[in-house]
Parts: C-alpha cells; structure tokens; sequence
C-alpha cells in the first residue's frame, strides 16, 4: 500500500506577490519540503546519515510540473497530501495535491532519482537505482 503525508504550512506574507497571493514558486518550495517530509514519516533516515551508510546523497529533482487550480493569500492554512505515484528502475515519481480546506490550489509532480557522489569524482554525482527497502517503505 502506498504511504501518503499530508504536511501543513500557513502562507506567509512574504510568501506572496504584490497582488497578495502566494509568488508560484513558493508552491514547488512546499512541494520540495513535503517530498522530504513523506520521507521522514516513512522511516527514512536523514540524507546525511544515508550517505554514511549507503552513499546516496539524496533525490535530486530531474522534472517538475504544477497545476495552478485556485490562488492562495498570506494568513492562508494549506495542507501538501504527498505520496510516490510510480516506481521506475532509475527514477521515480511523487504526485502532491495542495489544498486550504476541502479547495484543490494546486496539482504537482515530480520525477527524482537517487544519486550518489560519483566514484571517479566526487563533483559529480551518479543516478542510482531506487532502494529496495525505501521502496517498501513507501509502498
């Protein structure tokens, strides 16, 4: 069974434009910070600690898109409902539903791999297959 998390934010004034409503990107910032929380709900440790213990550095970002439904304003209580949509050999994909009460604002997703410092250079970083036990973790 797939994990879902609902993480929560209040909409900051400075979060928003001129026009009082939430600035767009700020809704792929939660997206990013809900991401990393579903992780943590799930038992993942910290990307530190992974990468002492499996190398993996993190999940770093490969495609992006969002679905503006309706605008948010500062004062504003939204909730980020999260969770991995599909699994792939080298990536995979998170789906997030931003909501204030029962209102869709916003649909997201992202496409992530794991990665780790690659072994020839440690500038670079490599794409990893998804772990096995995190997959279960998050179903």
């Amino acid at each position: 069974m797939t994990l879902r998390h609902t993480t929560r934010f209040t909409v900051e004034f400075g979060d928003c434009d001129p026009a009082q409503i939430v600035f767009y990107p700020n809704f792929l910032k939660w997206i990013d910070s809900a991401t990393r929380h579903l992780f943590a709900a799930a038992g993942v440790p910290a990307w530190s600690q992974m990468e002492a213990e499996s190398g993996i550095i993190g999940t770093p970002l490969v495609e992006v898109s969002a679905r503006f439904v309706r605008p948010a304003t500062y004062g504003d209580e939204i909730a980020v409902e999260s969770w991995v949509d599909e699994w792939r050999a080298r990536s995979f994909v998170m789906k997030h539903v931003i909501r204030r009460g029962d209102d869709v604002l916003v649909e997201g997703r992202e496409t992530r791999v794991f990665a780790r410092r690659h072994p020839d250079d440690p500038a670079r970083i490599e794409v990893v297959a998804p772990p096995a036990d995190i997959r279960r973790l998050l179903g």
